[in-house]
């Protein structure tokens, strides 16, 4: 079974996510330490909070030069996505720098941008038979800017389009909450396990 470990940066949601992990056939267990990195075959960053407590954490706990040491599959959620850039303009906080790019506010009012909004995709293995404009459950007021574009998969429109959805190799990250987003959300946590499941087998 493939072992998914969700690091614990203070995020309210670590229960939903491991019930969706555990949907989808995959095996969750919650890390707090890096000491746990070499047991599991990805990880996920989850959302829900804010950057700097989140940064915080992951310093108090070492968690940050391992999660830059990591090489596997690695899923950011909503704020666990937005750690994945270089900086963020929620307190003017230095995130982990996995993926070049700063998150800024979104354009869109009211704030916080809370619903169902439609994905536009690229057709990412991450988004494998899930239709275009599909909708999924957005809570935030920031969003990334990748340095660049290529690492785009998917945008969302709120005010302007924002980026939805971004991968650099390995890293990948959705701004949406797939653990909220039903039949799709669980199809598009489905899809980033069989990529694990690739990855263990080619490995």
């Amino acid at each position: 079974m493939i072992n998914i470990g969700i690091v614990d940066h203070g995020a309210g949601n670590l229960v939903s996510i491991a019930n969706a992990v555990r949907a989808v056939g995959a095996k969750p267990g919650v890390m707090r330490s890096p000491e746990g990195f070499g047991s599991v075959d990805a990880l996920v960053l989850p959302g829900v909070g804010a950057t700097a407590p989140a940064m915080s954490r992951l310093t108090a706990s070492g968690m940050v030069p391992a999660l830059s040491a990591w090489d596997g599959p690695l899923l950011g959620i909503c704020v666990g996505f937005q750690l994945l850039f270089d900086n963020s303009d929620e307190d003017g906080q230095a995130c982990l720098g996995l993926i070049g790019g700063s998150v800024r506010p979104i354009a869109g009012r009211p704030i916080p941008h809370m619903g169902w909004n439609d994905v536009s995709h690229s057709m990412d293995p991450l988004f494998a038979d899930i239709p275009d404009r599909e909708p999924f459950y957005f809570a935030h007021s920031f969003a990334p800017v990748p340095t660049d574009e290529a690492h785009i998969i998917a945008t969302a429109d709120y005010g302007q389009r924002f980026v939805g959805a971004a991968r650099f190799g390995n890293r990948v990250g959705v701004q949406f909450h797939p653990e909220r987003s039903g039949i799709a959300g669980l199809r598009l946590l489905s899809n980033f396990v069989a990529g694990v499941r690739e990855s263990a087998r080619v490995a």
